[in-house]
């Protein structure tokens, strides 16, 4: 797997030389990189944010573990000389047992206190995203995200159905300059591949039902509109409704309308487990195909739900990286270090997501620029998380999950997007890759 790592400084003879000038040379060919010695703290602290307890532990925990991953590597392997990484792990999951927009802007507000917190990996989740850019927009701080979908989080537009209260930008964005980048394709493009699939397997007819979040109300959207364009029927109401222990009235709603399709916007912790569950329970509806997005795509909802009753499928805004050459060693070490079953739907866009910023720190610290002297060093911190903003958006990244650089919004130049059904196996469900396409170029 390339990681893409330059050397921004050549050494020569005359580096003896400058040792008599300097305290230190530059760059040594075993990887000594940064500012010079004493100038700032050999410690640089790495944030992350996800929800890794309660009813998203499956989705979250993964996603961390990946982190977790890149950093002990990069220091395992010295990628930034003789400086330390140091990895600050947040959970966002509130009091409701469930990922949480308030808990998560609390977590990146402690993270910002830092002085040492160069950069922050996360959030899972689009909502929490929602609540958290402004503050790190304003810090200002580098956040990174690996699995967060939402298109209107980064851009503007009727073609995108970001307009009206769905025109976010410039809330999320106060200060008008990119601070968020993400590895993850958008909804845009997700609703879009999902459509084109469930159309390609002979379905006409759609029941489209979200969780009024941010993520699922979006993707539903983007489903619904690329639906009807591809000449595909909307049946029943457009539902929009809250988490729920009792979907009755949904599935009856259903059991009316006929569909040949159901298309779930949202996450299993927030009413897909359940809806799925009364769906299967009732003979009317039982074999009624059923899909979703990447809220979806998790171990714990395939192997809650199983593969009885009409197939199941959800998308992963990303490519499937298992089939990837370049994702062979990752996955090795990341089962060898935390299991099998803890490998979770983006625990390699996570890891990736922590090598692009440990890369965006070292050129920043190739470029001359100073770590804060300790964590209440607040100009410091200023300094230098600009500085890995800088390097961020020069990002040219080959990594686990295939290449990334980001365009003048933080979106990445990778679009693909992958689907997957639940299938038996050794009696309980699991996913199994099914396609993939790259969304850009689809028609």
């Amino acid at each position: 797997m390339q990681r893409g790592w330059s050397r921004i400084f050549a050494l020569g003879s005359v580096c003896s030389l400058m040792l008599l000038l300097f305290a230190a040379c530059g760059p040594q060919a075993g990887g000594n990189t940064g500012s010079p010695s004493g100038s700032g703290s050999k410690i640089i602290k790495i944030g992350s944010d996800f929800p890794v307890s309660g009813l998203d532990t499956a989705n979250g925990k993964p996603a961390q573990n990946g982190v977790q991953l890149a950093i002990k590597q990069a220091n395992d392997k010295k990628m930034l000389g003789d400086y330390t990484l140091q990895f600050v792990p947040k959970d966002d999951v509130g009091p409701n047992g469930s990922y949480s927009p308030d808990v998560g802007k609390k977590n990146v507000t402690d993270l910002i206190g830092d002085a040492l917190i160069a950069g922050i990996v996360g959030p899972f989740n689009s909502s929490v995203a929602e609540a958290e850019m402004p503050v790190t927009n304003q810090a200002p701080i580098t956040l990174i995200a690996p699995s967060t979908t939402n298109q209107c989080l980064t851009r503007s537009g009727p073609e995108i159905g970001c307009t009206g209260a769905d025109d976010k930008v410039s809330r999320l964005r106060p200060t008008g300059k990119v601070t968020f980048f993400r590895v993850a394709a958008t909804d845009d493009l997700q609703g879009l591949a999902m459509a084109k699939f469930l159309m390609g397997k002979g379905y006409k007819k759609a029941y489209v039902i979200d969780d009024t979040s941010t993520y699922g109300k979006g993707l539903a959207d983007v489903f619904a509109r690329e639906w009807t364009k591809a000449g595909g029927q909307l049946v029943g109401n457009r539902e929009s409704k809250q988490p729920s222990n009792d979907y009755g009235s949904t599935v009856a709603n259903i059991k009316q309308a006929n569909p040949d399709v159901i298309f779930f916007g949202g996450t299993d912790s927030k009413g897909g487990t359940q809806l799925r569950r009364q769906v299967l329970n009732d003979p009317a509806t039982r074999n009624i195909p059923f899909a979703g997005g990447d809220g979806l795509q998790n171990y714990a909802f395939a192997s809650t739900i199983g593969a009885k009753g009409g197939p199941t499928f959800a998308s992963q805004a990303k490519v499937n990286e298992t089939v990837l050459p370049s994702a062979k060693q990752f996955i090795e070490d990341y089962n060898k270090e935390f299991g099998e079953a803890e490998y979770g739907s983006y625990s390699a866009a996570a890891y990736d997501c922590a090598m692009i910023v440990i890369q965006a720190i070292k050129r920043a610290l190739d470029g001359g620029a100073v770590t804060p002297k300790d964590s209440n060093d607040t100009d410091g911190a200023k300094k230098f998380r600009q500085a890995v903003i800088d390097a961020m958006t020069k990002t040219n990244y080959d990594g686990v999950t295939g290449h990334h650089s980001f365009d003048q919004n933080g979106d990445t130049s990778n679009k693909v997007i992958s689907i997957w059904q639940i299938k038996e196996s050794g009696g309980k469900g699991k996913y199994e890759f099914v396609d993939q396409l790259d969304a850009s170029k689809a028609s």
